[in-house]
């Protein structure tokens, strides 16, 4: 049975998540479908991350098997005719191995959490950005969420709700960049907990405000209490960009 990888790209807005769930209408739910459409075969589509509500992607990755070949550029364009008018398109199909795995396989998986800078309500990035009013001092917040990288006990930085066996993980990267009025975070890690990034981000502003220090946010990831955690950043501005495999 053949197996596909997709790429993805969409605007979250609009669904409770990546996954399926019976409160209303998710990308893996309207993807199944659009496959369901053209092939006429049942499927499971597996994603690689399993963004929230209001998170968007750039370059999520999906896997799923098919009883009959197709060619892979014909197939992506079935599945985005199908998709219409969600806001979700299949950038690319290939055909993969039979063990990839578009979660397992995964060795690293790249976030990045927009900030617009300014007095000013938004427009154009009205639901794509979180603004942020106050000046934020972006050299101050890179050289704080330094202090995030590397293998530590995130519980801190991570949901209530998180169905992680272990709050341990290793956080490669945590850059923070300023471009004009915008700043980037930017995340990459094998996985994260349910929340770190919206977490972390939320903290950083602390910092950027002035309100944090560097020392402020080693000893809240330190406490190891979810209590001692920033404000968590809305979804706005969260885009999963890029898996590796």
């Amino acid at each position: 049975m053949p197996r596909y990888m997709l790429l993805i790209e969409y605007d979250g807005t609009p669904f409770v998540g990546w996954q399926v769930q019976h409160n209303g209408v998710s990308v893996q739910g309207v993807l199944t479908a659009a496959v369901t459409a053209f092939s006429g075969e049942s499927v499971h589509v597996q994603g690689a991350g399993r963004t929230d509500a209001g998170v968007h992607a750039l370059g999520q990755v999906a896997h799923l098997d098919l009883a009959k070949p197709w060619d892979a550029e014909t197939m992506r364009d079935a599945i985005n005719a199908h998709l219409r008018p969600h806001p979700v398109a299949v950038l690319a199909a290939e055909h993969v191995a039979d063990g990839f795995d578009a979660r397992f396989s995964a060795r690293q998986r790249h976030y990045v959490y927009r900030i617009i800078n300014r007095r000013s309500d938004l427009t154009l990035d009205a639901g794509r950005a979180l603004r942020a009013p106050r000046p934020l001092d972006v050299s101050a917040m890179h050289e704080a969420a330094q202090r995030l990288v590397g293998r530590h006990d995130f519980t801190t930085f991570r949901a209530a709700e998180c169905q992680a066996k272990s709050p341990v993980k290793t956080l490669d990267r945590l850059d923070v960049e300023r471009d004009h009025d915008e700043v980037r975070i930017h995340a990459s890690a094998r996985s994260f907990l349910h929340h770190q990034v919206r977490s972390m981000v939320g903290s950083l502003v602390q910092v950027g405000e002035g309100r944090w220090s560097a020392d402020h946010l080693s000893r809240a990831l330190a406490a190891r209490d979810r209590a001692a955690c920033g404000p968590v950043a809305p979804p706005d501005g969260l885009y999963l960009v890029r898996v590796d495999y």
